[in-house]
């Protein structure tokens, strides 16, 4: 195998480009302008007068916990942990995700109405969000030049409305699902009356439950569809809200077939449902392209976004790269799946994991994907339940210290680049084992995403309307390609 050095500088190209890197070998977000041309050459075709879905955005999600943190740092910290997710020079988040009442990774359990038999909700309240959460979302939007949207999911209606009475489990007893359809109303009113919109919503996160550990609330897709379509539709319609987004399911890929098959059985059922909302930890490896077409073919005109997934059961590695390339990250399925299922939950990387699942949802039609915590503490908490995770931003509030981890440059890959009402383009690829997506930005550049997750560097040509770049990218690495408008 040759090895030879060459620069690319762009003004020795027909086709100016930049390219950011990501490696395991020290590249954070790194601009690289040399690059190897090696024996082999993968051949990248870009078909830009093929679009195919639009692009929601990408981003993390505001939690009580990571707000918390955020207010346990100094000032100085605390602000270059939001430049770096919603600044300029940063991640530019553009979806983000909130719990509605408290959710796993909150300190406590808490709900907006707390009084039994409060069918008008007369006491309903957001108090217990105005020390933590409500701040850093309102800093977030200060920061934000081109603003992000808000997806909110409650884990549960109040306690009173289920047929267990508790947090944990249960379903929501019929006679108040109107009621429940009002608490969604309060909140959007109340979060309006603050200055945040609220641009969408999920009936309940993860209805098929959690095991009966945190916070949870069941629901079948007949049920949910139900409340949707003759309920919380209904209500935010009548109340001027009609707007907000409605997206259904809320959980794994393996069980959206027949989601899908109920939310969008009908004109009548699909009517308040704005979308599909999935989560990823059906597999750590698996990305599940079959049951994404399968939900975008149900209903092609509709929202499909990916509204959490993580480094789940793991507390995370404090200032080591390293691990964060390393397959030694185990996730709940390892220990607790059935065990017919563990195959799916191997070992896996934690950056290969990302990387893999947002470039391969992207090329299955999904439109949006965002992660869960943007900070956690060297724990992976605070967590009532002690679930502990691990989030891109990990941070130490005793000693004020700050890690960025991989997985942080992994998501500004995407977020950062790949702007919202970009349209994903086709492309052909010779080499299965290099990952490859691409969209059209708003401003007509083309954005690629690669990742190559073998242990030697690819060389590659990349084929735009008849002109071409010669690009190498290393071993273990992602990197992001933008060429300018040619126009």
């Amino acid at each position: 195998m040759a090895i030879v050095l060459s620069s690319c500088n762009v003004k020795d190209k027909a086709l100016d480009f930049e390219v950011y890197e990501t490696s395991e070998s020290g590249n954070k977000l790194t601009r690289i302008t040399e690059f190897k041309t090696l024996d082999s050459v993968v051949k990248i075709t870009l078909n830009p007068e093929k679009t195919l879905q639009t692009i929601t955005g990408f981003g993390g999600s505001f939690t009580e916990s990571s707000a918390y943190l955020l207010n346990k740092l100094s000032k100085k910290n605390r602000d270059t942990i939001l430049q770096a997710y919603f600044g300029e020079e940063g991640a530019r988040y553009s979806l983000t995700r909130t719990h509605i009442s408290s959710c796993d990774f909150s300190l406590s359990n808490y709900t907006y109405a707390p009084v039994e038999g409060d069918m008008e909700l007369e006491n309903f309240s957001i108090e217990e969000d105005r020390d933590d959460l409500i701040p850093m979302i309102k800093d977030a939007m200060a920061i934000s030049k081109d603003g992000f949207k808000i997806i909110a999911s409650p884990w549960t209606a109040p306690p009173w409305m289920k047929d267990n009475n508790a947090y944990v489990g249960g379903e929501l007893l019929p006679q108040y699902y109107d009621t429940f359809a009002l608490f969604f109303s309060k909140y959007l009113d109340a979060y309006k009356a603050e200055g945040i919109d609220i641009w969408g919503l999920t009936p309940v996160n993860e209805p098929h439950g959690n095991g009966n550990n945190w916070e949870s609330m069941h629901f079948s897709p007949e049920a949910e569809t139900d409340f949707v379509q003759n309920h919380l539709g209904p209500k935010l319609e009548a109340n001027g809200m009609g707007a907000v987004n409605i997206l259904g399911y809320d959980q794994n890929r393996a069980g959206l077939k027949e989601w899908v098959d109920a939310m969008f059985a009908t004109e009548e059922s699909s009517k308040y449902f704005a979308g599909t909302a999935i989560h990823w930890y059906e597999s750590t490896y698996d990305y599940f392209p079959e049951a994404l077409q399968y939900a975008h073919n149900k209903a092609p005109e509709k929202y499909l976004i990916e509204t959490e997934g993580c480094i789940d059961s793991q507390v995370p590695v404090w200032q080591d790269d390293a691990w964060y390339w390393k397959k030694e990250a185990t996730d709940w399925g390892y220990d607790w799946r059935e065990p017919e299922k563990k195959y799916l939950h191997p070992k896996y990387a934690p950056v290969n994991r990302y990387a893999r699942d947002i470039i391969g949802c992207l090329n299955n039609w999904v439109d949006g994907w965002i992660d869960w915590n943007m900070v956690l503490d060297r724990q992976g908490g605070p967590n009532w339940f002690e679930n502990w995770c691990v989030a891109p931003v990990i941070v130490d509030p005793e000693k004020d210290e700050v890690y960025f981890t991989p997985l942080y440059y992994t998501m500004a890959h995407f977020s950062k680049y790949i702007r919202p009402e970009a349209k994903v383009i086709s492309h052909d690829n010779s080499d299965e084992t290099l990952m490859v997506t691409a969209v059209k930005n708003p401003d007509e550049s083309i954005v690629l995403v690669l990742f190559n997750e073998g242990d030697t560097p690819k060389s590659f040509n990349i084929n735009l309307n008849e002109q071409s770049i010669a690009v190498s990218i290393n071993e273990k690495a992602i990197q992001t390609i933008v060429i300018p408008s040619q126009q």
